[in-house]
């Protein structure tokens, strides 16, 4: 064991009993190197944060340059910072009309978090929705409006008034009145295991919380950037949400998260009291000059249309060993957001780990023991694509 691994294992707090304990060289386009001279194909993306590669060429001048001018100078908010500004000014156009406001973050969790103080603001409402089986971060709040309680129940109290609904159920959206603040979802739960909701779903949330006055937050963390085939999931159905948010590939590989939201909404948090919600690092130069040179890159080489492509390969391949292979049950998602289903907790351990004995990094998500999440950089090669799907057969056929 080298000494790096020892102090990792003592001294960095563990998160699971069983962490990769790769030890990382460099990490190139879709490829992670480990010291031992070994490298693996990532089909995780870092968990949805690679979309166009690890340490783009663009990403890392953009992040050399701004160092060499300055770094954190003030609070969020106060003065102006050129690669905040023009990310800004750039998501709001990208972002479905009328979301034109942003306010940044450093993470996921934290702009959910943005989020929800801000719809209970502007509405003067305390009640909230989320649905089973969600997954919104891991912070007093954002664990209060995750839906599995094994992630709860250790954190109890949380905050009160949170109900859950079934996902994908429209006829359980009468639970919505004129009591709730805001009803918060993902357009495809990712942690939930690749859940794709029908397509009537959405829709009718959206004129549920019309109806009721509630705002609808999407949690776009994982599925924004193009993951998912369009830039946003929720242009798929043509929903626009009150308010969205960001994280994971926004700073092509720096820390970076952010809600946004119609103007009048987001004016709530300047006033009565001002500095309603404040951060110290929220929108850091360095990650907001990182998070626009990668929003440039998706634009330019029209990424969510690759991952549509490459996505409707993967899954074509996945579905035909389906047939040959009696171990998978599904394979579901859009884009490159993948589940691969398989048959019982103890195979998809052993999948998983003789995946990345052939060099092939893949992982479950949190709330499903048998779903193996497939999320490669949307700029994966075709090439690239056969070698992960060639050790996936590999894999599958090893008899248990």
């Amino acid at each position: 064991m080298s000494p790096n691994v020892n102090s990792f294992l003592m001294h960095v707090c563990q998160t699971s009993a069983g962490p990769l304990s790769l030890e990382i060289d460099y990490a190139d386009g879709c490829w992670v190197h480990t010291t031992d001279g070994r490298r693996y194909l990532d089909f995780l993306s870092g968990i949805g944060v690679a979309n166009i590669g690890h340490t783009h060429p663009a990403v890392v001048a953009a992040i050399r340059e701004q160092v060499g001018k300055y770094l954190h100078v003030m609070v969020y908010g106060e003065v102006i910072q050129q690669p905040q500004v023009e990310l800004a000014e750039l998501l709001s156009k990208c972002l479905p009309k009328p979301l034109e406001v942003v306010y940044f973050t450093n993470s996921g969790t934290e702009a959910n978090e943005g989020a929800l103080k801000t719809a209970k603001k502007f509405t003067g409402r305390r009640r909230l929705v989320a649905f089973t089986g969600s997954y919104h971060g891991d912070s007093h709040g954002s664990l209060s409006v995750t839906g599995r309680g094994v992630y709860r129940e250790p954190f109890e109290p949380l905050l009160p008034e949170v109900t859950f609904l079934p996902f994908d159920n429209v006829d359980r959206l009468e639970a919505i009145d004129d009591n709730v603040a805001a009803v918060i979802t993902e357009p495809i739960q990712g942690e939930g295991g690749i859940r794709v909701p029908s397509d009537h779903f959405l829709p009718a949330l959206r004129e549920r919380c019309d109806k009721t006055g509630a705002l609808l937050i999407f949690d776009e963390v994982q599925t924004g950037f193009g993951r998912t085939g369009k830039l946003f999931a929720c242009e798929r159905w043509n929903v626009v949400p009150d308010i969205i948010t960001l994280a994971k590939a926004l700073g092509g590989g720096m820390p970076l998260g952010a809600f946004a939201g119609r103007r009048e909404i987001m004016r709530t948090l300047s006033v009565d009291p001002p500095l309603s919600h404040v951060t110290t690092f929220g929108g850091h130069p360095v990650s907001c000059a990182a998070g626009l040179a990668s929003l440039r890159v998706m634009l330019d080489e029209d990424l969510p249309r690759k991952a549509k492509e490459r996505g409707e390969q993967l899954r074509a391949a996945l579905r035909h060993l389906a047939g040959k292979c009696a171990h998978i049950r599904d394979v579901r998602g859009l884009g490159l957001m993948i589940g691969l289903e398989l048959d019982s907790p103890e195979f998809t351990q052993q999948f998983v780990a003789r995946a990345l004995q052939r060099g092939l990094l893949l992982g479950w998500t949190l709330h499903s023991n048998t779903l193996v999440r497939i999320t490669p950089p949307l700029v994966i090669s075709k090439a690239e694509l056969e070698t992960g799907l060639n050790i996936i057969e590999e894999c599958l056929k090893v008899k248990t």
